[in-house]
């Protein structure tokens, strides 16, 4: 496994990352101290984002939402208190 000094990684990111997500993996060291090391995620990891609709059936809103303390708003926009 490759090693590379971190102004390196810094300097060639964008190469190195397309690398990492062809499956090459790379150690990034510090000093000549190895920090981390890159790998490509899983396919299952890469899928992760897609979060739309995830609390469906989770959440319920009343009929009457868009009328809710409307009295009491207009109250307040006019300058009366309650």
């Amino acid at each position: 496994m490759q090693t590379i000094n971190i102004h390196e990684a810094k300097t060639h990111l964008s190469r190195l990352v397309e690398e990492a997500s062809q499956g090459k993996e790379f150690i990034i060291a510090k000093a000549g101290k190895p920090l981390v090391k890159v790998s490509p995620l899983s396919e299952e990891e890469r899928k992760g984002g897609e979060r739309l609709g995830f609390m469906a059936g989770e959440i319920s809103v009343p009929d009457d939402f868009d009328s809710l303390g409307e009295s009491e708003i207009m109250l307040l926009f006019e300058g009366k208190s309650s």
